[in-house]
């Protein structure tokens, strides 16, 4: 069965329709509405590339059902830039270059602004890098993401 489905999506309303009960949002955001920052990596929820954010918390696109998310504010890496928390990680992974091929990065990203959004900027770091447990990334053998980590707890705006 298929429906229409409200909800916010970076910063507006938004109206999909005749989406199937059983569509995953991954492929909502990713094939009908263009936001490919929204990576597809495993589709088991073991990589973090799909992370968005629901009503502020980090989810994993690819395990959640559109239909789940009716009547929520959902954050995309597109809609990152008008949040204070997910522009402060933007640019402490672009000041420390936490990145190579870039496409683990808006998850990482998207999962770091969950955090500072859940636990705040003064929480220990290492409880930020426990909180990226499910995120994977192949080509920076992650001390660059560590050093963002850092970057983004240091005061400042």
């Amino acid at each position: 069965m298929s429906r229409p489905i409200e909800l916010r999506l970076n910063g507006r309303p938004a109206t999909i329709p005749d989406v199937p009960d059983d569509e995953r949002l991954l492929d909502t955001l990713r094939w009908r509405l263009d936001l490919k920052g929204t990576k597809e990596g495993c589709r088991t929820g073991g990589c973090g590339a799909c992370t968005v954010l629901v009503d502020g918390r980090s989810i994993l696109a690819c395990l959640a059902l559109t239909r789940e998310v009716e009547g929520t504010a959902v954050t995309t890496i597109e809609g990152s830039a008008s949040d204070p928390d997910l522009a402060r990680v933007r640019a402490a992974f672009e000041k420390v270059g936490a990145l190579q091929c870039g496409y683990c990065t808006p998850g990482f990203v998207m999962t770091l602004g969950g955090l500072l959004k859940e636990i705040g900027r003064s929480a220990p770091i290492d409880q930020f890098l426990r909180g990226l447990d499910g995120n994977l990334c192949r080509c920076t053998g992650y001390a660059s993401i560590v050093r963002a980590v850092a970057e983004m707890r240091e005061p400042g705006p």
